[in-house]
C-alpha cells in the first residue's frame, strides 16, 4: 500500500475535529501529521491516527513538490489550498458551474 500521501488533502473522520480539512505534512507507519494553516499551523501539527482520516484524492502539486524538496511551506498556502478545495466542493454540491438537474 502506498504510504506517500504528503501534500494531499485529508478530512478528519473521528474526534472533535470531525469534518475538518487538513493537508498531510508528515507521516509515519501509524500516524499522519496535519496542518490547516490556521488552528493547526505548521509549527503545531495535528497528530492523527491514519484510521481516523479520509484521503481526498486531489493532490496539490505545488505543495507536494515543496514538501518533497524541503522548500519552505507557508501557512497561507495551506489555508488557500483548503479554501479553494472547499469552494470547489460547494460548487459541485450546489450545481454551480457544472451540470444541473433541471426538471421540465
Amino acid at each position: 500500500m502506498n504510504r506517500n500521501h504528503i501534500g494531499m488533502l485529508a478530512e478528519s473522520r473521528a474526534g472533535h475535529d470531525k469534518g475538518q480539512i487538513y493537508v498531510i505534512i508528515k507521516e509515519d507507519e501509524e500516524y499522519v501529521y496535519l496542518s490547516d494553516g490556521r488552528l493547526r499551523p505548521l509549527d503545531k501539527l495535528k497528530k492523527k491516527n491514519r484510521k481516523h482520516i479520509q484521503l481526498i484524492y486531489k493532490p496539490i502539486q505545488e505543495m507536494i513538490e515543496n514538501l518533497q524538496n524541503d522548500k519552505e511551506l507557508r501557512n497561507e498556502e495551506i489555508k488557500r489550498a483548503i479554501r479553494l478545495f472547499q469552494k470547489e466542493r460547494l460548487e459541485e454540491q450546489s450545481g454551480i458551474g457544472g451540470k444541473r438537474n433541471v426538471k421540465s
